[in-house]
Protein backbone atom coordinates (compact mmCIF):
# COMPACT_ATOMS: atom_id res chain seq x y z
CA UNK A 1 0.00 0.00 0.00
CA UNK A 2 0.75 3.31 -0.72
CA UNK A 3 0.40 6.09 2.34
CA UNK A 4 -0.61 9.55 1.87
CA UNK A 5 2.88 11.19 2.22
CA UNK A 6 4.74 8.85 -0.51
CA UNK A 7 1.60 9.87 -2.67
CA UNK A 8 2.34 13.22 -2.15
CA UNK A 9 5.88 12.63 -2.68
CA UNK A 10 5.04 11.09 -6.40
CA UNK A 11 3.34 13.78 -7.28
CA UNK A 12 6.35 15.97 -7.50
CA UNK A 13 7.95 14.04 -10.61
CA UNK A 14 7.54 16.14 -13.66
CA UNK A 15 7.10 15.07 -17.26
CA UNK A 16 9.89 14.56 -19.26
CA UNK A 17 10.07 13.78 -22.93
CA UNK A 18 13.85 12.48 -22.66
CA UNK A 19 16.08 11.01 -20.79
CA UNK A 20 19.07 13.08 -19.35
CA UNK A 21 22.54 13.13 -20.87
CA UNK A 22 25.46 12.64 -18.61
CA UNK A 23 26.81 16.34 -18.83
CA UNK A 24 23.45 17.20 -18.53
CA UNK A 25 23.41 14.91 -14.76
CA UNK A 26 26.73 16.52 -14.16
CA UNK A 27 25.14 19.65 -14.44
CA UNK A 28 22.82 19.23 -12.22
CA UNK A 29 23.86 17.84 -9.54
CA UNK A 30 26.67 20.26 -9.60
CA UNK A 31 24.42 22.93 -9.59
CA UNK A 32 22.44 21.91 -6.78
CA UNK A 33 25.82 21.31 -4.43
CA UNK A 34 26.27 25.11 -5.20
CA UNK A 35 23.01 26.16 -4.49
CA UNK A 36 22.31 24.45 -1.58
CA UNK A 37 25.76 24.87 0.55
CA UNK A 38 25.62 23.01 4.21
CA UNK A 39 23.10 20.84 3.02
CA UNK A 40 24.92 18.89 -0.03
CA UNK A 41 28.17 18.74 -1.45
CA UNK A 42 30.22 16.93 -4.15
CA UNK A 43 33.00 15.13 -4.31
CA UNK A 44 34.77 12.80 -7.17
CA UNK A 45 34.88 9.45 -5.57
CA UNK A 46 36.00 7.60 -8.91
CA UNK A 47 37.24 7.59 -12.42
CA UNK A 48 36.00 5.64 -15.53
CA UNK A 49 38.26 3.71 -17.86
CA UNK A 50 38.56 6.81 -20.22
CA UNK A 51 39.31 8.96 -17.68
CA UNK A 52 36.05 10.57 -16.57
CA UNK A 53 35.12 11.59 -13.01
CA UNK A 54 32.52 9.89 -11.15
CA UNK A 55 30.76 12.43 -9.03
CA UNK A 56 28.89 11.63 -5.71
CA UNK A 57 26.50 14.09 -4.60
CA UNK A 58 25.70 14.11 -0.68
CA UNK A 59 22.99 15.23 1.04
CA UNK A 60 21.58 15.52 4.74
CA UNK A 61 23.29 14.62 7.91
CA UNK A 62 20.90 11.75 9.08
CA UNK A 63 22.69 9.39 11.56
CA UNK A 64 22.04 6.00 8.63
CA UNK A 65 23.35 6.41 5.20
CA UNK A 66 21.88 5.56 1.74
CA UNK A 67 23.52 5.18 -0.96
CA UNK A 68 21.70 5.43 -4.63
CA UNK A 69 24.05 5.18 -8.00
CA UNK A 70 22.67 5.14 -11.51
CA UNK A 71 22.94 3.65 -14.69
CA UNK A 72 25.31 0.70 -13.31
CA UNK A 73 24.28 -0.36 -16.77
CA UNK A 74 24.41 2.67 -19.51
CA UNK A 75 21.54 1.36 -21.46
CA UNK A 76 19.26 1.89 -18.42
CA UNK A 77 18.82 5.81 -18.48
CA UNK A 78 15.78 5.92 -16.18
CA UNK A 79 18.37 6.46 -13.26
CA UNK A 80 19.77 9.40 -14.39
CA UNK A 81 16.21 11.62 -14.48
CA UNK A 82 15.31 9.79 -11.00
CA UNK A 83 18.49 10.94 -9.04
CA UNK A 84 18.13 14.88 -10.46
CA UNK A 85 14.65 14.51 -8.70
CA UNK A 86 15.89 12.68 -5.54
CA UNK A 87 18.66 15.42 -5.12
CA UNK A 88 16.69 18.16 -6.16
CA UNK A 89 14.00 17.56 -3.33
CA UNK A 90 16.33 16.61 -0.34
CA UNK A 91 17.91 19.68 -0.98
CA UNK A 92 14.81 21.91 -1.09
CA UNK A 93 12.99 19.95 1.32
CA UNK A 94 14.21 20.27 5.10
CA UNK A 95 11.55 18.14 6.14
CA UNK A 96 11.91 15.50 3.71
CA UNK A 97 15.81 15.19 4.39
CA UNK A 98 14.47 14.93 8.54
CA UNK A 99 11.89 12.11 7.43
CA UNK A 100 14.17 9.53 5.77
CA UNK A 101 16.82 9.90 8.66
CA UNK A 102 19.58 9.38 6.18
CA UNK A 103 22.28 11.03 4.94
CA UNK A 104 22.34 10.48 1.21
CA UNK A 105 25.01 9.28 -1.17
CA UNK A 106 23.76 10.00 -4.81
CA UNK A 107 26.13 8.87 -7.83
CA UNK A 108 24.87 10.31 -10.81
CA UNK A 109 26.15 7.84 -13.35
CA UNK A 110 28.47 5.04 -12.66
CA UNK A 111 29.43 4.32 -16.57
CA UNK A 112 29.62 7.46 -17.92
CA UNK A 113 31.94 5.92 -20.91
CA UNK A 114 29.18 3.20 -21.87
CA UNK A 115 26.31 5.71 -21.17
CA UNK A 116 27.80 8.15 -23.91
CA UNK A 117 27.44 5.25 -26.22
CA UNK A 118 23.63 5.04 -26.02
CA UNK A 119 22.79 9.11 -25.97
CA UNK A 120 21.63 8.65 -29.48
CA UNK A 121 18.45 7.21 -28.68
CA UNK A 122 18.04 9.36 -25.45
CA UNK A 123 15.69 11.91 -27.39
CA UNK A 124 13.96 9.19 -29.13
CA UNK A 125 12.09 8.38 -31.57
CA UNK A 126 11.15 5.85 -29.02
CA UNK A 127 11.00 3.18 -31.25
CA UNK A 128 12.23 -0.73 -30.60
CA UNK A 129 14.47 -0.04 -34.06
CA UNK A 130 15.68 3.23 -32.84
CA UNK A 131 16.70 1.99 -29.26
CA UNK A 132 18.35 -0.77 -30.92
CA UNK A 133 20.52 0.53 -33.51
CA UNK A 134 22.13 3.21 -30.73
CA UNK A 135 21.87 0.65 -27.83
CA UNK A 136 25.57 -0.12 -26.13
CA UNK A 137 26.13 -2.54 -23.33
CA UNK A 138 29.47 -3.69 -22.07
CA UNK A 139 30.78 -7.11 -22.24
CA UNK A 140 30.20 -8.59 -18.91
CA UNK A 141 33.58 -8.32 -17.83
CA UNK A 142 33.24 -4.38 -18.00
CA UNK A 143 30.27 -4.03 -16.40
CA UNK A 144 29.82 -2.47 -12.94
CA UNK A 145 26.99 -5.02 -11.47
CA UNK A 146 29.79 -7.68 -12.67
CA UNK A 147 32.97 -6.64 -11.62
CA UNK A 148 32.92 -7.34 -7.99
CA UNK A 149 35.34 -9.48 -6.81
CA UNK A 150 33.91 -13.41 -6.85
CA UNK A 151 35.53 -16.65 -5.68
CA UNK A 152 33.45 -19.73 -5.74
CA UNK A 153 34.19 -23.39 -7.13
CA UNK A 154 36.48 -22.74 -10.19
CA UNK A 155 35.16 -19.62 -10.72
CA UNK A 156 37.34 -16.51 -9.62
CA UNK A 157 36.86 -12.76 -10.75
CA UNK A 158 39.36 -9.73 -9.43
CA UNK A 159 39.44 -7.55 -12.73
CA UNK A 160 37.89 -5.06 -10.98
CA UNK A 161 37.30 -1.96 -13.39
CA UNK A 162 37.58 1.39 -12.21
CA UNK A 163 33.96 2.10 -12.07
CA UNK A 164 33.42 -0.53 -10.06
CA UNK A 165 36.22 0.26 -7.58
CA UNK A 166 34.43 3.69 -6.92
CA UNK A 167 31.30 2.04 -5.75
CA UNK A 168 33.00 0.08 -3.69
CA UNK A 169 34.91 2.46 -2.02
CA UNK A 170 31.89 4.09 -1.48
CA UNK A 171 30.39 0.70 0.17
CA UNK A 172 33.05 0.73 2.36
CA UNK A 173 33.42 4.68 3.19
CA UNK A 174 29.48 4.73 3.81
CA UNK A 175 28.44 1.29 5.33
CA UNK A 176 24.78 2.33 4.02
CA UNK A 177 21.64 0.61 5.91
CA UNK A 178 19.83 1.20 2.18
CA UNK A 179 21.40 0.83 -1.25
CA UNK A 180 20.14 0.64 -5.05
CA UNK A 181 21.29 0.69 -8.08
CA UNK A 182 18.93 1.94 -10.31
CA UNK A 183 18.40 -0.62 -13.73
CA UNK A 184 15.41 -0.92 -15.74
CA UNK A 185 14.40 -3.29 -18.28
CA UNK A 186 12.83 -2.65 -22.00
CA UNK A 187 9.74 -4.53 -22.44
CA UNK A 188 6.90 -6.84 -20.45
CA UNK A 189 5.88 -5.53 -16.85
CA UNK A 190 7.75 -4.14 -13.76
CA UNK A 191 9.28 -6.13 -11.57
CA UNK A 192 11.86 -5.46 -8.39
CA UNK A 193 14.91 -7.41 -6.43
CA UNK A 194 15.45 -7.12 -2.83
CA UNK A 195 18.57 -9.24 -0.94
CA UNK A 196 16.27 -10.00 1.85
CA UNK A 197 12.59 -10.10 2.06
CA UNK A 198 10.72 -7.07 3.52
CA UNK A 199 6.61 -8.20 3.30
CA UNK A 200 6.06 -4.19 4.15
CA UNK A 201 8.22 -2.93 1.55
CA UNK A 202 7.12 -5.50 -1.02
CA UNK A 203 3.67 -4.71 -0.72
CA UNK A 204 4.50 -1.04 -1.61
CA UNK A 205 6.76 -1.87 -4.30
CA UNK A 206 4.15 -3.45 -6.12
CA UNK A 207 1.83 -1.11 -5.61
CA UNK A 208 3.96 1.42 -6.98
CA UNK A 209 3.67 0.13 -10.99
CA UNK A 210 -0.24 0.03 -10.72
CA UNK A 211 -0.48 3.52 -9.77
CA UNK A 212 0.94 4.75 -13.56
CA UNK A 213 -1.07 1.49 -15.07
CA UNK A 214 2.17 -0.35 -15.69
CA UNK A 215 1.38 -4.25 -15.56
CA UNK A 216 3.53 -6.17 -12.69
CA UNK A 217 5.16 -9.04 -14.31
CA UNK A 218 4.20 -12.30 -14.59
CA UNK A 219 7.02 -13.62 -17.56
CA UNK A 220 10.11 -15.19 -17.28
CA UNK A 221 12.10 -14.28 -14.10
CA UNK A 222 15.55 -12.88 -16.19
CA UNK A 223 17.56 -16.25 -15.02
CA UNK A 224 15.97 -19.61 -13.84
CA UNK A 225 17.80 -20.15 -10.52
CA UNK A 226 16.21 -16.60 -9.66
CA UNK A 227 13.37 -17.20 -6.12
CA UNK A 228 9.93 -15.51 -5.78
CA UNK A 229 9.10 -13.78 -2.52
CA UNK A 230 5.95 -12.92 -4.22
CA UNK A 231 4.73 -11.65 -7.42
CA UNK A 232 6.98 -9.22 -9.07
CA UNK A 233 9.22 -9.33 -6.58
CA UNK A 234 12.89 -11.69 -6.11
CA UNK A 235 15.11 -12.14 -4.47
CA UNK A 236 18.21 -10.64 -5.66
CA UNK A 237 20.48 -13.78 -7.63
CA UNK A 238 23.77 -14.57 -5.75
CA UNK A 239 26.51 -15.48 -9.06
CA UNK A 240 27.04 -19.00 -7.02
CA UNK A 241 23.32 -19.52 -7.04
CA UNK A 242 23.92 -19.32 -11.19
CA UNK A 243 26.88 -21.11 -11.14
CA UNK A 244 25.00 -24.07 -9.42
CA UNK A 245 22.16 -23.69 -11.90
CA UNK A 246 24.33 -23.56 -14.41
CA UNK A 247 26.62 -26.47 -13.73
CA UNK A 248 23.68 -29.07 -12.89
CA UNK A 249 22.69 -28.52 -16.87
CA UNK A 250 26.00 -29.39 -17.98
CA UNK A 251 27.19 -26.06 -19.20
CA UNK A 252 30.26 -24.21 -17.79
CA UNK A 253 29.51 -21.72 -15.66
CA UNK A 254 33.04 -20.05 -15.51
CA UNK A 255 32.14 -19.29 -19.45
CA UNK A 256 28.92 -17.02 -18.65
CA UNK A 257 30.18 -15.34 -15.10
CA UNK A 258 32.38 -12.60 -15.01
CA UNK A 259 32.19 -11.46 -11.10
CA UNK A 260 30.13 -10.76 -8.21
CA UNK A 261 27.18 -7.84 -8.10
CA UNK A 262 27.15 -4.78 -5.46
CA UNK A 263 24.80 -6.02 -3.05
CA UNK A 264 26.80 -8.94 -2.47
CA UNK A 265 29.25 -7.17 -1.22
CA UNK A 266 27.45 -4.63 0.38
CA UNK A 267 25.81 -7.86 2.44
CA UNK A 268 29.12 -7.27 4.69
CA UNK A 269 27.31 -4.36 5.87
CA UNK A 270 24.07 -5.54 6.52
CA UNK A 271 22.56 -3.28 3.68
CA UNK A 272 19.35 -3.22 2.72
CA UNK A 273 19.63 -3.57 -1.17
CA UNK A 274 16.48 -2.58 -3.67
CA UNK A 275 16.66 -2.90 -7.72
CA UNK A 276 13.48 -1.86 -9.82
CA UNK A 277 13.69 -3.12 -13.54
CA UNK A 278 11.25 -0.96 -15.54
CA UNK A 279 9.91 -1.48 -19.02
CA UNK A 280 9.92 1.31 -21.87
CA UNK A 281 7.17 0.16 -23.49
CA UNK A 282 3.77 -1.00 -22.15
CA UNK A 283 3.22 -4.68 -22.39
CA UNK A 284 -0.50 -5.31 -21.77
CA UNK A 285 0.29 -8.98 -21.29
CA UNK A 286 3.11 -8.85 -19.53
CA UNK A 287 0.66 -9.58 -16.32
CA UNK A 288 -1.86 -11.97 -17.98
CA UNK A 289 -1.62 -15.24 -16.01
CA UNK A 290 -4.30 -17.32 -18.80
CA UNK A 291 -3.61 -20.41 -20.43
CA UNK A 292 -1.92 -19.85 -23.76
CA UNK A 293 -2.97 -22.79 -26.00
CA UNK A 294 0.49 -24.21 -25.79
CA UNK A 295 2.57 -26.28 -22.96
CA UNK A 296 4.95 -24.79 -21.51
CA UNK A 297 7.72 -27.51 -22.17
CA UNK A 298 6.52 -26.45 -26.19
CA UNK A 299 7.06 -22.72 -25.39
CA UNK A 300 10.76 -23.40 -24.03
CA UNK A 301 11.75 -25.47 -26.84
CA UNK A 302 10.63 -23.19 -29.44
CA UNK A 303 12.10 -20.45 -27.59
CA UNK A 304 15.34 -22.17 -27.63
CA UNK A 305 15.18 -22.73 -31.84
CA UNK A 306 14.38 -18.89 -32.02
CA UNK A 307 17.75 -17.97 -30.08
CA UNK A 308 19.84 -20.50 -31.53
CA UNK A 309 18.67 -19.24 -34.75
CA UNK A 310 19.22 -15.96 -33.39
CA UNK A 311 22.49 -16.58 -32.63
CA UNK A 312 23.46 -18.70 -35.69
CA UNK A 313 22.97 -15.14 -37.96
CA UNK A 314 25.38 -13.34 -35.28
CA UNK A 315 28.03 -15.81 -34.83
CA UNK A 316 28.08 -16.11 -38.43
CA UNK A 317 28.88 -12.29 -39.15
CA UNK A 318 31.24 -12.34 -36.38
CA UNK A 319 33.65 -15.16 -37.40
CA UNK A 320 33.13 -14.05 -41.04
CA UNK A 321 34.96 -11.03 -40.03
CA UNK A 322 36.96 -11.82 -37.33
CA UNK A 323 40.35 -12.05 -38.96
CA UNK A 324 39.90 -8.69 -40.53
CA UNK A 325 38.96 -6.53 -37.69
CA UNK A 326 41.43 -3.57 -36.65
CA UNK A 327 40.25 -2.48 -33.72
CA UNK A 328 39.27 -3.24 -30.31
CA UNK A 329 35.96 -0.86 -29.93
CA UNK A 330 33.76 -1.55 -27.11
CA UNK A 331 31.25 -2.65 -30.09
CA UNK A 332 33.62 -5.34 -30.89
CA UNK A 333 34.37 -6.60 -27.26
CA UNK A 334 30.91 -6.42 -26.57
CA UNK A 335 29.60 -8.65 -29.61
CA UNK A 336 32.52 -11.45 -28.29
CA UNK A 337 31.14 -11.62 -25.18
CA UNK A 338 27.10 -11.67 -25.95
CA UNK A 339 27.38 -13.39 -29.13
CA UNK A 340 28.68 -16.68 -27.35
CA UNK A 341 26.22 -15.84 -24.69
CA UNK A 342 23.30 -16.07 -26.78
CA UNK A 343 23.88 -19.78 -27.62
CA UNK A 344 23.84 -20.53 -24.24
CA UNK A 345 20.32 -18.91 -23.44
CA UNK A 346 19.56 -21.36 -25.98
CA UNK A 347 20.51 -23.79 -24.75
CA UNK A 348 19.47 -23.35 -20.76
CA UNK A 349 15.98 -23.01 -22.73
CA UNK A 350 16.28 -26.33 -24.17
CA UNK A 351 17.32 -28.15 -21.19
CA UNK A 352 14.36 -26.14 -19.32
CA UNK A 353 12.03 -28.04 -22.05
CA UNK A 354 13.39 -31.19 -21.13
CA UNK A 355 12.61 -30.93 -17.63
CA UNK A 356 9.51 -32.77 -15.81
CA UNK A 357 8.29 -29.93 -14.47
CA UNK A 358 8.30 -27.83 -17.77
CA UNK A 359 5.29 -30.11 -18.69
CA UNK A 360 2.42 -27.85 -17.67
CA UNK A 361 0.20 -25.38 -19.39
CA UNK A 362 2.62 -22.19 -20.22
CA UNK A 363 0.79 -18.96 -19.99
CA UNK A 364 0.40 -15.88 -21.97
CA UNK A 365 2.61 -13.64 -19.77
CA UNK A 366 5.22 -16.56 -20.33
CA UNK A 367 4.59 -16.52 -24.42
CA UNK A 368 5.06 -12.72 -24.41
CA UNK A 369 7.75 -12.63 -21.99
CA UNK A 370 9.74 -15.51 -24.74
CA UNK A 371 8.87 -13.53 -27.53
CA UNK A 372 10.20 -10.14 -26.38
CA UNK A 373 13.48 -12.06 -24.87
CA UNK A 374 14.30 -12.71 -28.59
CA UNK A 375 13.24 -9.45 -30.06
CA UNK A 376 16.03 -8.11 -27.27
CA UNK A 377 18.55 -10.28 -28.10
CA UNK A 378 18.23 -9.42 -32.02
CA UNK A 379 17.96 -5.61 -31.81
CA UNK A 380 20.53 -5.36 -29.09
CA UNK A 381 23.24 -7.52 -29.76
CA UNK A 382 22.65 -6.97 -33.71
CA UNK A 383 22.47 -3.28 -33.18
CA UNK A 384 25.81 -3.34 -31.10
CA UNK A 385 27.00 -6.14 -34.35
CA UNK A 386 26.69 -3.34 -36.54
CA UNK A 387 27.87 -0.53 -35.02
CA UNK A 388 31.10 -2.71 -34.54
CA UNK A 389 31.68 -2.57 -38.58
CA UNK A 390 30.07 0.18 -39.41
CA UNK A 391 33.38 1.40 -37.00
CA UNK A 392 35.48 -0.40 -39.24
CA UNK A 393 34.40 1.25 -42.22
CA UNK A 394 34.54 4.74 -40.57
CA UNK A 395 38.09 3.73 -39.96
CA UNK A 396 38.67 3.07 -43.41
CA UNK A 397 38.53 -0.63 -42.81
CA UNK A 398 36.41 -1.64 -45.49
CA UNK A 399 37.84 -5.66 -46.71
CA UNK A 400 35.85 -7.40 -48.70
CA UNK A 401 34.24 -9.62 -46.24
CA UNK A 402 33.41 -6.62 -43.79
CA UNK A 403 31.44 -4.94 -46.38
CA UNK A 404 29.54 -7.67 -47.41
CA UNK A 405 28.44 -8.89 -44.00
CA UNK A 406 27.79 -5.04 -42.91
CA UNK A 407 25.22 -4.86 -45.88
CA UNK A 408 23.54 -8.63 -44.89
CA UNK A 409 23.35 -7.73 -41.54
CA UNK A 410 21.98 -4.68 -41.72
CA UNK A 411 19.06 -6.27 -44.01
CA UNK A 412 18.54 -8.77 -41.62
CA UNK A 413 18.36 -6.77 -38.96
CA UNK A 414 15.93 -4.28 -40.14
CA UNK A 415 13.82 -7.72 -40.88
CA UNK A 416 14.11 -8.21 -37.16
CA UNK A 417 13.24 -4.74 -36.41
CA UNK A 418 9.97 -5.02 -38.31
CA UNK A 419 9.09 -7.74 -36.72
CA UNK A 420 9.87 -6.85 -33.30
CA UNK A 421 7.84 -3.80 -33.68
CA UNK A 422 5.10 -5.48 -34.89
CA UNK A 423 4.45 -8.03 -32.74
CA UNK A 424 3.50 -5.33 -30.13
CA UNK A 425 1.93 -2.05 -30.15
CA UNK A 426 4.76 0.37 -29.54
CA UNK A 427 3.16 2.53 -26.68
CA UNK A 428 5.94 4.15 -25.28
CA UNK A 429 5.72 4.70 -20.43
CA UNK A 430 5.55 7.91 -20.09
CA UNK A 431 9.09 8.69 -18.34
CA UNK A 432 7.77 10.67 -15.50
CA UNK A 433 6.03 7.63 -14.47
CA UNK A 434 8.81 5.49 -14.83
CA UNK A 435 11.01 8.10 -12.88
CA UNK A 436 8.00 8.45 -10.44
CA UNK A 437 8.12 4.58 -9.51
CA UNK A 438 12.13 4.52 -9.23
CA UNK A 439 11.61 7.30 -7.00
CA UNK A 440 8.89 5.67 -4.61
CA UNK A 441 10.69 2.69 -4.45
CA UNK A 442 13.74 4.70 -3.57
CA UNK A 443 11.70 6.60 -0.57
CA UNK A 444 9.98 3.03 0.40
CA UNK A 445 13.39 1.36 0.53
CA UNK A 446 15.27 3.82 2.84
CA UNK A 447 11.81 3.75 4.74
CA UNK A 448 11.91 0.01 5.64
CA UNK A 449 16.00 -0.16 5.74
Amino acid sequence: MIDPALSDELDSVPHYDRFATVDEITAALTRLAGDHPGVASLRRVGSSALGEPILCLTVGDGPRHALVGAMPHPNEPIGGLTVIHLATRLCEDAGLRASTGCTWHIVGCLDPDGTRLNEGWFAGPFTKAHYGRHFYRPAGDEQVEWTFPFAYKRAYFDRVTPETLALMRLIDDTRPAFMTTLHNAEMGGAFFYLNRPVPALQSVLKALPGRYGVPLHAGEPEHPSVRTLEEAVFLTPRMEDAYDYIEALGEDPVAQIAGGASDSYAARYGTLCLAAELPYWREPAAGDRSPAGISYADLLGAHAADLRESFAVLDETLSAVSADLATRSPFIRASRFFVPFVEGMAATARHRAEAPESDRPATVAERRSCHDTVHSVRLRFGGMLLRALEGELAIGNGTPAIRTRARVLSETYAAWCAEAEAGTPDETIPIGHLVAIQYGGILAGAAHA
